[in-house]
């Protein structure tokens, strides 16, 4: 019951295995729906991005697995499209003419003061030496950079839910341990959240690192939160690899009913509804 998983990057992208590799793996573990979701093509170089010359054969790849596998398992095309700016974002045209089946809005990069894009989602290293190199070490700025970024994706729209909220908390936390906690931090993400409610949309609980670094994201202290605002949620795991697709989604069931959730977002026969969540 209730497993389901849209947030998976395969080969096409920075995955480490093909696309029907995953679909096997998903099919084996019991699922009944999946769905691919490339890293989108980015206006600059990224070495992690689906190529935009590969876009048709992503999209077919993924059209001729839903025939060989149907009556089997529900595949769903999707992609992570990144928020860059008002002309580069989930709701542009260009995504928006793709005949994908859900698209994931997501931020990777702000932009910075000296208008460089830095990637907030880098090794905790990286981080802090690009925090030094464009924001003189100010993580109370980038942090605003970033939820500005948020909040301007969410009021442009056009994506089905917001994948990783808050994944810059990850290496805010280990630069200042503790700093999610300050006041005006939480101001910031309760005013996210607030808006994210205003406009109806699902957030994704991402399981990519409970595992290993024991958070989801967004966190786990902000799901009574969302529950009381009434941000409906889907759990994914963010799969670059076919072993992690069901990777601590029990977990995640069970916090978010223990924080009031009855129902779990999924897909099923082209549509998001609300499933109840089954006994954890």
């Amino acid at each position: 019951m209730n497993k389901t998983n849209y947030h998976c990057h395969c080969s096409y992208c920075d995955g480490k295995a093909p696309m029907e590799d995953f679909i096997k793996s998903a099919i084996e573990s019991g699922f009944t729906s999946f769905g691919m979701s490339s890293h989108s093509p980015l206006p600059f170089y990224a070495s992690w991005v689906l190529s935009s010359d590969a876009v048709d054969d992503y999209i077919n790849d993924i059209e001729k697995l839903k025939k060989k596998y149907k009556g089997i398992i529900e595949i769903y095309a999707g992609m992570e499209i990144d928020y860059i700016d008002d002309d580069f974002n989930p709701a542009s045209e260009y995504f928006q003419n793709m005949p994908l089946d859900y698209r994931i809005g997501s931020i990777h990069f702000v932009k910075t003061p000296k208008g460089n894009y830095m990637d907030i989602d880098t090794s905790p290293e990286t981080f802090e030496e690009n925090l030094q190199k464009y924001y003189n070490g100010d993580l109370r700025k980038i942090t605003e950079d970033y939820y500005k970024a948020s909040m301007r994706m969410v009021e442009l729209g056009g994506f089905d839910f917001i994948g990783h909220c808050d994944k810059i908390s990850l290496n805010t936390e280990h630069c200042s341990p503790g700093i999610t906690d300050e006041k005006w931090y939480t101001n910031l993400i309760n005013e996210y959240f607030e808006l994210i409610a205003a406009k109806g949309l699902m957030v994704e609980i991402n399981t990519k690192r409970f595992a290993m670094k024991g958070c989801f994201f967004p966190a786990e202290k902000y799901f009574r939160h969302m529950f009381k605002l009434g941000i409906p949620v889907v759990v994914n795991s963010d799969s670059h690899r076919t072993h992690l697709i069901n990777d601590q989604r029990d977990t995640a069931l069970a916090k978010i009913k223990a924080a009031g959730y009855k129902y779990v977002r999924e897909l099923s026969g082209g549509k998001w509804i609300d499933v109840e969540i089954g006994q954890y």
